[in-house]
């Protein structure tokens, strides 16, 4: 072969390499491009279907209707006639079917009678149980009368702080006045008392969870939970172990964003 023929030949090759070096790349940049056309289509899928990691689109059952309860803590974060509305949307959306709704704190009531009778009324409207809940700081406090005819679907006492004779004097109290449901939220893990619902604060849950049993309902609060994944994995231990759930407290839920 001569000398032309060779670089000919030469040049051939090179054009040749070329050609299969850019081939390869073309199918490179293909299958990068392939692959973030799927990912934008997840991504796009996911949020037309509203995938999130709130309770509200998680695997979150409670087949049995057991209380599932929103405690507001008026002392964490003021609720009243303003932004209740706002309270109702979050507790629909998050599968809460009852709210224990503070009205009473230190001795002192908080809404009048038109206030509380507002509450009731629209909670109902969403098909949502509205208890109210007292919370009681001195043994001398008893419960106050005005909150009795509200059309409340039961009154919650939260009443931990004081002697156990006075908390049987206010739950005795309230049962012979009162006709809805009573309700007492205790840190007595070992509690006797007898109200229609019996709520222990299971709040480190490791170590509470030899209480949580069927007959009681269990406790959670959000802000002492690392992840949202562990807050569903407690709220869903308790429902299925228990007669129920509270979760304290609406601030600390709209804080964590669980």
């Amino acid at each position: 072969m001569s000398k032309g023929s060779k670089k000919k030949e030469a040049r051939k090759d090179r054009r040749r390499e070329a050609q299969k070096s850019r081939q390869t790349a073309l199918l490179v940049l293909g299958f990068i491009i392939a692959i973030i056309v799927i990912s934008v289509l997840v991504l796009s899928l996911g949020a037309k279907h509203g995938t999130s990691t709130t309770l509200s689109q998680t695997t979150f059952s409670n087949p049995s209707n057991k209380p599932f309860i929103i405690y507001v803590n008026q002392g964490n974060a003021l609720v009243d006639r303003s932004n209740f509305s706002g309270l109702l949307t979050y507790a629909k959306s998050q599968h809460f079917n009852t709210i224990f709704f503070q009205v009473y704190r230190s001795g002192q009531v908080l809404f009048n009678q038109s206030d509380l009778k507002f509450f009731t009324e629209n909670a109902h409207l969403e098909n949502l149980s509205i208890y109210f809940a007292l919370y009681f700081t001195n043994p001398t406090q008893q419960i106050p009368s005005s909150i009795y005819s509200s059309g409340e679907d039961g009154i919650n006492l939260d009443m931990s702080t004081l002697p156990i004779s006075n908390q049987n004097n206010l739950l005795s109290a309230l049962k012979q006045n009162f006709n809805g449901k009573t309700a007492v939220t205790t840190t007595n893990l070992t509690s006797t008392m007898k109200p229609d619902l019996l709520i222990l604060e299971t709040y480190n849950f490791q170590a509470d969870e030899q209480y949580i049993h069927s007959g009681i309902i269990a406790s959670v609060e959000p802000l002492i939970i690392p992840s949202a994944q562990v807050y569903e994995q407690e709220i869903q231990y308790a429902v299925t172990n228990s007669s129920g759930v509270m979760v304290f407290d609406y601030y600390g839920l709209l804080k964590t964003g669980y």
